[in-house]
């Protein structure tokens, strides 16, 4: 991602006097636009970066400039560490554990037990319990596109079923909900849109397509939602027999719980209305019964009759 990227080549340099652009992009495999897009950036940030110029010119840090040891402290840098580990298991590539190696190495030798036992403490794990062989190479490939500003092309079919062909200009990669999605912008509909990965096949980047990246819009982000999306939340209330507060506690937190008087536990969320909410509600088989409101009941109750008619009937098989 751009900020190991960033941090990799800041502490590259200051292990080298001296480093060519292309070098640089070879190892983090971007072009040499996106390195001195990341030079710009890092001197943004307050780290002098020259541009040397000739044969034997590159990019390097100002004359005499170092790295104060107090901007990352110790505990900081444990958090860069655990952090960068536990993305890994999702999206990891080999500059993760450079990036890792490369920290590992400026911890001060008085600290580095502590430093192991700190960063062994946590992990979080994003990667699927059945694996991400097929997800890797999507995330490899979407953010080789976003870095490079090349567009790409895909097969896309969305929450309603339908297929089509979309050529987007990538711009972020977000993990929400144990899900990853792009943010592009769509050339088809001239505007950004949220593409989930697993309804994504048949990826490509466009020959000789590149495109300037553009300015985020405030609400094309899957961390919260739009108020379009606010006004489809519905508001729900499931109870779960005594036998049940396990798959409760599981799904929703054990502070969610609340007793009944006939010794059942009540749930109250609200959640944005649509397929995927009929889903997990369904999910829960007999251990969950929805109350309120009425219409999300009865939609659930017909639906869960469906089921029972396919395995009542006779199997064509």
């Amino acid at each position: 991602m751009k900020l190991e990227r960033l941090l990799s080549i800041i502490i590259l340099l200051l292990n080298r006097r001296m480093v060519q652009a292309k070098e640089l992009a070879e190892r983090f495999e971007v072009s040499v636009r996106t390195i001195y897009r990341d030079v710009e950036v890092i001197n943004r940030a307050g780290i002098p970066i020259i541009t040397y110029q000739g044969t034997n010119g590159g990019i390097g840090l100002a004359e005499g400039y170092r790295l104060d040891r107090n901007v990352l402290t110790n505990d900081e840098l444990a958090a860069i560490f655990t952090a960068l580990r536990s993305i890994s298991t999702s999206y990891g590539n080999k500059h993760h554990q450079g990036l890792m190696d490369k920290i590992n190495s400026v911890v001060p030798p008085a600290y580095s037990d502590e430093f192991q036992q700190k960063t062994s403490r946590v992990l979080i794990d994003y990667s699927p319990w059945d694996g991400n062989d097929t997800l890797r190479p999507k995330l490899q490939l979407l953010k080789e596109a976003a870095d490079g500003g090349l567009v790409t092309g895909f097969i896309y079919s969305d929450a309603h079923g339908e297929v089509s062909h979309r050529m987007v200009e990538p711009h972020r990669l977000i993990l929400k909900g144990k899900q990853w999605y792009l943010q592009a912008y769509c050339l088809e509909k001239e505007q950004f849109r949220l593409f989930k990965l697993k309804r994504m096949k048949e990826l490509e980047i466009a020959t000789g397509q590149t495109f300037i990246h553009r300015e985020l819009p405030a609400q094309a982000s899957a961390s919260s939602p739009s108020p379009s999306e606010q006004l489809r939340m519905t508001e729900f209330v499931l109870r779960f027999r005594a036998g049940d507060r396990h798959r409760a506690e599981e799904w929703f937190g054990i502070e969610e719980l609340v007793p009944a008087d006939d010794g059942c536990w009540l749930v109250r969320k609200a959640y944005r209305e649509d397929e995927w909410l009929y889903s997990f509600l369904l999910g829960f088989g007999h251990h969950a019964e929805v109350l309120e409101p009425p219409h999300l009941r009865e939609i659930i109750a017909s639906r869960a009759e469906q089921i029972a008619k396919i395995y009542r009937s006779p199997s064509s098989t």
